[in-house]
């Protein structure tokens, strides 16, 4: 996929998403003749304040502290290098003290943008891959992908309170009044319906994002696509084998959709990789992950995840080289 159908994709799912949520809601106003106004600025606001906040949190929840420069002067060094060639302006690098390989980017106008790393990443990766996981980042900051899935989750969001909120009017609703109650059923069902097909094309967003943040750092990283596929197929078996002997590694998948690599597939990926343990160099080993076949199951289960299926995503690393 070149990058302009990349883009024309993703500006496309967006408009699909925004015109089928206008459509429903108008659908669902004529039916009810009432105002949903109020539902609606409760799901805004909401989803507002969660992301204004999302930073804190999410530094709660990681254990994420900022890194210091005298510390990890090279860290700083690739953060300040690549943010140049990327156009924006440098955010504040942080680790996050979790015991899995990843990294993530978030932002919010009171918090700023921020670009993290994990203390498992940077003990499982060599420097040039930690660059170009970094590069993808800065891509998710570049092309404002925090704002944008921000954004389309409102709509999702918005159908479930107005389905829950139907179907429960229906069922304590006043015996007297059963018709009203069917129809309050009918809405709250056919709702939850829409809020579904606009949770599968949000995640078809998310997963387009991941390629398009690939692209970023395959274009900025020297020798990017090398340098990046490297590092997810690394992150990839490294998560896999800590999930399976560290519990804890399965327990920090809450804001999965920020990770560079989808850590709650790590385990099944990693197990269906030709048994490549004691790889020799790790170009054998994104061989060995280019090797598998992408079953039918694996696309289902790529529908519903966050991030494109490791397979997919390497092979369209692949033909950046």
């Amino acid at each position: 996929m070149s990058i302009w159908q990349l883009r024309l994709s993703i500006l496309g799912t967006l408009a699909l998403i925004i015109g089928l949520s206008t459509l429903f809601i108008t659908v669902i106003l004529m039916w009810l003749q009432i105002d949903l106004l109020v539902i609606g600025i409760f799901v805004v606001v909401f989803n507002i304040a969660q992301w204004l906040l999302a930073p804190y949190l999410i530094d709660a929840m990681y254990r994420v502290k900022e890194a210091k420069p005298s510390e990890h002067p090279e860290l700083h060094s690739m953060v300040e290098r690549l943010s140049q060639k990327s156009g924006i302006k440098k955010p504040r690098v942080m680790i996050a003290n979790i015991p899995v390989p990843n990294a993530f980017a978030y932002s919010s106008p009171i918090a700023g943008s921020r670009v993290a790393v994990t203390s498992q990443l940077l003990s499982t990766l060599e420097g040039e891959e930690v660059e170009a996981v970094l590069g993808h980042e800065l891509g998710h900051l570049k092309h404002k992908d925090v704002q944008t899935m921000m954004f389309v989750s409102i709509l999702p969001a918005l159908f479930y309170f107005i389905g829950y909120s139907m179907i429960l009017s229906s069922m304590w609703g006043r015996k007297s009044d059963r018709n009203s109650g069917s129809g309050a059923a009918v809405i709250g069902i056919v709702s939850m319906a829409i809020y579904w097909i606009l949770t599968m094309f949000t995640l078809y967003l998310s997963r387009l994002r991941e390629y398009f943040a690939d692209r970023h750092s395959a274009t900025i990283v020297d020798e990017g696509p090398r340098k990046l596929s490297e590092a997810l197929a690394k992150i990839q078996q490294s998560t896999g084998r800590m999930k399976r002997i560290n519990k804890q590694a399965g327990s920090f998948s809450s804001f999965k959709g920020l990770f560079i690599s989808d850590p709650d597939r790590a385990e099944t990926d990693t197990i269906s990789i030709a048994q490549a343990r004691g790889y020799a160099t790790d170009s054998r080993l994104v061989e060995e992950v280019l090797r598998r076949r992408v079953t039918g199951a694996d696309r289902l289960m790529e529908l519903f995840s966050t991030h494109p299926n490791i397979v997919k995503r390497l092979k369209a690393l692949q033909e950046l080289t």
